[in-house]
């Protein structure tokens, strides 16, 4: 996800399209920014790659507002951040098995590393993708975990709550897996309480399952009723939950 937080300074461009972005309404929230800076090119692009993640569809559409944005940019922190879409969204495109690109994710990312100094406002989003890449197609938890460490540090620094969202969350996965239940509960529900005070409810859906698995019975029960209840209210969205929020008895007619 794009480490944007919700307005900026109360712009009304910004509060409707975070409005739009938040309620998975990425292709009405892009048609209201014109890609005539390098800014407002790659907000765009940005969200039009977010909705390839959440959705699986959308691929050309983001391809092109990646490639605007990339043509628009020109000082190193616009190249980086261009870069940074760039590799995120191959990233993507291999996670959810539309095309192995896990390469150009990694050179893509590794460019923006390059171009985006220490301390600038975007290298926390850039430490967080590169956390994902470790954690989901290196498959090293321990360099996932020191690259969140460092991305939830700057969101903190930059005051990102968004992006500070995704590391509880990233970080509590970690811990969970390694049976740190105290640990992953407290991180869940950190993202939880940040993302329901953030009215984004596209990111919602995911943080109550994430902690419903930390849980038992009717809690466990409940979270997870509430995740249906806003996966339906959105349209199927994320795609990739559905699994999770299939009913017991659908899962054994489909395994």
């Amino acid at each position: 996800m794009s480490g944007d937080g919700t307005t900026a300074e109360d712009d009304p461009l910004q509060t409707a399209v975070w409005r739009l972005r938040s309620r998975a309404c990425w292709v009405d929230a892009a048609a209201l920014l014109t890609p005539a800076t390098p800014q407002a090119a790659l907000q765009r692009a940005s969200l039009l790659v977010e909705r390839c993640l959440y959705t699986e569809a959308g691929w050309e559409d983001a391809e092109d507002a990646l490639r605007t944005a990339e043509a628009l940019a020109h000082t190193d922190d616009e190249r980086g951040a261009a870069a940074c879409e760039r590799g995120y969204l191959a990233y993507a495109a291999t996670l959810l098995q539309v095309r192995d690109r896990a390469d150009e994710a990694r050179a893509a990312l590794g460019r923006a590393a390059a171009l985006i100094a220490p301390g600038a406002p975007g290298r926390p989003l850039l430490d967080f993708r590169r956390g994902l890449i470790a954690e989901n197609l290196t498959h090293s938890p321990q360099a996932a975990r020191a690259a969140y460490r460092r991305a939830h540090a700057g969101a903190t620094a930059h005051a990102d709550p968004l992006l500070l969202s995704a590391t509880w969350r990233h970080l509590a996965g970690l811990a969970l897996r390694e049976g740190e239940l105290t640990e992953a509960r407290h991180g869940f529900a950190e993202s939880l309480r940040i993302r329901e005070e953030l009215g984004y409810l596209v990111g919602t859906a995911p943080a109550l399952v994430s902690l419903a698995d930390t849980e038992t019975g009717p809690e466990a029960a409940r979270l997870r009723e509430e995740a249906r209840r806003l996966f339906r209210l959105l349209g199927g969205v994320p795609t990739w939950l559905a699994h999770r929020l299939a009913p017991p008895e659908e899962d054994a007619a489909t395994a």
